[in-house]
């Protein structure tokens, strides 16, 4: 089949590259000349493992092409995708549909015949609806229907996600749009894959529903982690135990610093937005927001405690800065609270992360990059571990510890214990929701 994929940001491009890995002719379009110059170069603007070669792949393979061009694009296309961005809109929390419905416009426009207009990008219930509407007053003449395809894709492990998803949701109105998807999707249901055809609507909330519920599983385990320390129950313990009730399931519970990313944030707030729009007060997923920014500044406080009460005139080491390991995505990742937080309270602060620092040199004004660890610790007073990257699980704990100035950690991602600490030389320690909170190893 030919496919559009109007929008090469992280969704449009996975997909459109593992589409073109399935068999069909895909033609990836995009306004920026920038990143499709990069594109026709070979190089990926984001950085997602596996992806620059199975594009690589495609493309020498003739079934990977991208352009600037909509109507070239779409000539021919049995389905464009809309796989452009939905920030959340400023001031009311609400998903920006913007360039969902001028890129609905457009392809209206350029469009001389039957084609199905699919949805990628997350957007609220009624969205997909208003794109019908859209594309009939632009183009009443046209033959189209609309579907809706929300990507259920984690960043790190999006290609896995692609071809061996959980489920595929395809919302649609007709049986030959349902078809046209079938067609698409023709390697999963070979293998049987789920696939999950309802409708429009029902489409549109499952990928909200989905999001809301795994950013309150997040920060549930961050509230017990709370409690933990006061307590004195090690939470890594509670969530095991938790975990193993079929009916939870153990994905989910890591306490940390709280959630972030492209998706959860913009997704409960959309959410909440849609449920006060309706009159539905979508009242757990109102508190998840509340809590996951209070989580946040709970690290903050952690951190100055380990300072002596005060970041003034400190050397702070911190490790990691995206919002999770193997993205470079720095999309409302802690790092973006606890670091300013740092640096507006007089210390100096230097970073080191194996992705992080293309869009981080932007976001963290008035920090010092490094190269590994061990040069971002040098002669610090704090060692900070904020996102859980491979290259941080295995450090010489001991050459860390043995080239600060004063050895304190904050291991805000439970990767160490308070015995692993000890064991290296540092004279405290804290972590989250563990025995041994709040150290004082020395003692």
């Amino acid at each position: 089949m030919k496919i559009a994929m109007i929008g090469t940001g992280y969704v449009g491009l996975v997909s459109g590259v593992c589409f073109s890995d399935f068999g069909h002719d895909i033609v990836c379009v995009d306004k920026d000349p920038r990143k499709i110059e990069m594109l026709e170069r070979g190089e990926v603007p984001i950085f997602e493992p596996g992806l620059d070669r199975l594009m690589a792949k495609n493309v020498e393979a003739g079934r990977l092409t991208f352009t600037r061009d909509l109507k070239a694009a779409i000539t021919g296309a049995d389905a464009v995708f809309i796989a452009v961005g939905t920030p959340t809109r400023r001031g009311d929390g609400h998903a920006d549909l913007t360039y969902v419905m001028a890129a609905a416009e457009e392809i209206a426009k350029a469009a001389d015949h039957y084609m199905v207009i699919v949805t990628k990008s997350t957007v609220p219930v009624g969205t997909n609806r208003k794109v019908a509407e859209v594309v009939r007053a632009a183009n009443p003449e046209l033959d189209f229907d609309v579907a809706s395809n929300p990507e259920f894709l984690r960043e790190g492990a999006a290609i896995d996600d692609f071809m061996k998803p959980d489920r595929v949701v395809v919302g649609v109105q007709t049986d030959r749009a349902a078809k046209v998807m079938e067609e698409i999707y023709r390697p999963l249901y070979l293998r049987d894959f789920p696939i999950v055809t309802t409708d429009l609507e029902s489409a549109e909330m499952i990928k909200y529903a989905a999001n809301a519920f795994l950013a309150t599983k997040i920060t549930f385990i961050n509230e017990i982690a709370a409690l933990c320390e006061k307590v004195g129950a090690d939470v890594k313990m509670v969530s095991k135990g938790m975990g193993m009730d079929g009916r939870i399931g153990n994905k989910f519970l890591h306490a940390g610093p709280g959630y972030g990313g492209s998706c959860f944030p913009k997704d409960t707030k959309a959410l909440a937005r849609i449920g006060q729009e309706h009159a539905v007060p979508m009242q757990i997923t109102e508190a998840v927001i509340k809590v996951n920014e209070e989580v946040k500044r709970r690290m903050i406080d952690k951190l100055r405690d380990l300072c002596g009460g005060s970041f003034n005139g400190k050397t702070i080491a911190v490790l990691g800065v995206t919002f999770k390991p193997n993205t470079d995505d720095m999309r409302d990742a802690p790092s973006l609270t606890i670091v300013p937080a740092l640096v507006g309270g007089g210390a100096k602060v230097r970073v080191t992360d194996p992705q992080g620092r293309h869009e981080g040199e932007a976001l963290l004004p008035g920090v010092i990059w490094e190269p590994d660890p061990y040069a971002a610790a040098a002669h610090a007073d704090l060692l900070v571990i904020l996102t859980e990257w491979n290259e941080f699980r295995a450090l010489d704990l001991a050459r860390i510890a043995n080239g600060m100035s004063t050895r304190r950690m904050a291991d805000l991602r439970n990767i160490y214990s308070a015995e692993d600490a000890a064991e290296a030389g540092f004279d405290a320690y804290d972590s989250i929701g563990r025995q041994g909170h709040g150290t004082d190893l020395s003692a």
